[in-house]
């Protein structure tokens, strides 16, 4: 249903030519990297705060859906607007405002490019903890909405572990920050980190203080190469359980790793599943460090375990990596694409039982992900109708064991809408009626990104 001709109006009253309401143009801005599409009746271009504190106010008062978006890399359905309404591209708010080294934190817009606000911060010795592979064209506030994360999160944590504060607008129209700007705070409820990974349901995000960390003077590359892919989780446990502390650690299993070979050669090696081990801190103490973490790899189906020689060979590594995921779309456009997450002391299990579930299921399966927070994307591929007709019982049976395991349903992707329906297998009742009390508050009229992460309350099934 179009958007009311007084809505529209306004519209163009706050935001001039920064607006369009041509459905072609529309169209363009109501897709994300889930391949889900909706179709907005509007998508502005806000420069500053206050067109943003106008535009919730006016779409609060006219009752229309309120989608924010950055660049759209989110692999969930989280930004497409399945209820028409406004989408709010925050692409123009994309000023790194300050950058305090002495106090360790740097203030953004939420439409900085994470790549973009890296190099700037390695430019004064800092960087900022979350490295998702779309780090060259994701968003600072996408990377909030969603909680992303990325292989540093291991040791430095993802955006709620690495954000001080935020300003924001709430559903209700009104403007509040929160947080602080120092590195140590009590003062009430953290509302700052309760709206970083809330996708855009309670508020939209038009300024971050986030928490920067100084880059190590010197770091060190290890590939270990297992026989089989339940020796290679075993051997993260073991990792993990030792004091040295990864900055990366990543898994690949043999699938993964045979598409990784036609992406960085020799360098990635041929074997049952591969674990991407990176070292940080003072080189004085990188040796020692190495060397724990190197004895701990060691164990069942060890096949090879190298550092890497040069930076070729580590680039050559993490770029293979980094290829994962767009190769495994070209093999299966129907890919289905979650990212779980269990105890790290499960994991041997949690890989051991996808396999099974491949195999009962007949779809294929490929593993992947941040090994060292229990976090594995898991890939399923099904490339005719007869496999895409038998994913939705295998995604079932994914969910199903990791939650048995005492795991949860995404680490860094978000839920959107393609896990929200799954909310209830993570989640008690108890908990997910606070949350809807939550919603209400914040957003007492449910425009914004409606639909989205919180499943339908039982009497409001259809």
């Amino acid at each position: 249903m179009p958007i009311p001709s007084p809505l529209r109006t306004t519209l163009r009253g706050i935001f001039s030519d920064a607006c369009t309401t041509d459905p072609a143009e529309c169209l363009a801005y109501g897709y994300d990297n889930s391949r889900r599409q909706g179709q907005a009746d509007a998508v502005v271009f806000p420069t500053a705060h206050e067109q943003v504190l106008a535009l919730v106010r006016a779409c609060a008062d006219a009752r229309v859906p309120l989608i924010a978006r950055g660049r759209g890399t989110n692999t969930t359905g989280a930004t497409t607007p399945v209820a028409g309404g406004v989408v709010v591209s925050f692409e123009r708010m994309s000023r790194i405002l300050e950058i305090r080294s002495e106090d360790r934190l740097a203030v953004v817009e939420p439409g900085v490019l994470n790549g973009e606000l890296q190099a700037a911060l390695a430019a004064r010795g800092f960087f900022w903890a979350p490295d998702p592979t779309s780090a060259p064209y994701c968003t600072v506030g996408g990377n909030l909405a969603c909680n992303a994360a990325g292989p540093r999160a291991v040791k430095y944590g993802s955006c709620r572990e690495n954000t001080l504060g935020l300003r924001a607008v709430s559903g209700a129209g009104v403007e509040f920050r929160s947080g602080v700007n120092t590195t140590k705070g009590a003062v009430g409820y953290d509302l700052t980190r309760l709206l970083i990974g809330a996708e855009g349901t309670l508020a939209l995000i038009t300024e971050a203080t986030l928490k920067l960390t100084p880059l190590s003077a010197a770091r060190r590359t290890l590939a270990a190469t297992y026989g089989d892919v339940v020796n290679a989780a075993a051997a993260v446990a073991r990792i993990m359980a030792q004091p040295d502390l990864p900055c990366a650690l990543e898994f690949l299993d043999d699938a993964a790793l045979r598409l990784a070979r036609a992406h960085g050669g020799d360098a990635v090696p041929d074997a049952g599943a591969l674990l991407i081990i990176e070292v940080d801190g003072a080189e004085a103490d990188l040796a020692r460090a190495a060397q724990a973490i190197a004895q701990a790899a060691r164990g069942d189906g060890l096949i090879d375990l190298r550092v890497a020689a040069n930076a070729t060979e580590v680039d050559a590594l993490w770029l293979a990596r980094k290829a994962l995921s767009p190769a495994l779309r070209a093999l299966s456009p129907h890919k289905i694409n979650e990212d779980v997450v269990v105890p790290v002391s499960r994991l041997p299990r949690l890989i051991a039982a996808l396999r099974e579930i491949s195999r009962q299921h007949g779809v294929p399966i490929v593993n992947f992900g941040h090994a060292g927070n229990g976090n594995i994307h898991v890939n399923l591929l099904p490339r005719d109708a007869a496999e895409v007709a038998r994913a939705d019982a295998a995604l079932d049976a994914v969910f199903g064991c990791v939650i048995e395991l005492g795991g949860t349903l995404s680490g860094e992707h978000g839920i959107g809408l393609a896990k929200r329906d799954f909310l209830k297998l993570a989640l008690d009742p108890g908990a997910l009626d606070l949350m809807r009390r939550i919603k209400a508050q914040f957003d007492p009229h449910g425009i914004l990104n409606p639909g989205k992460l919180l499943p339908p309350a039982d009497s409001e099934q259809p």
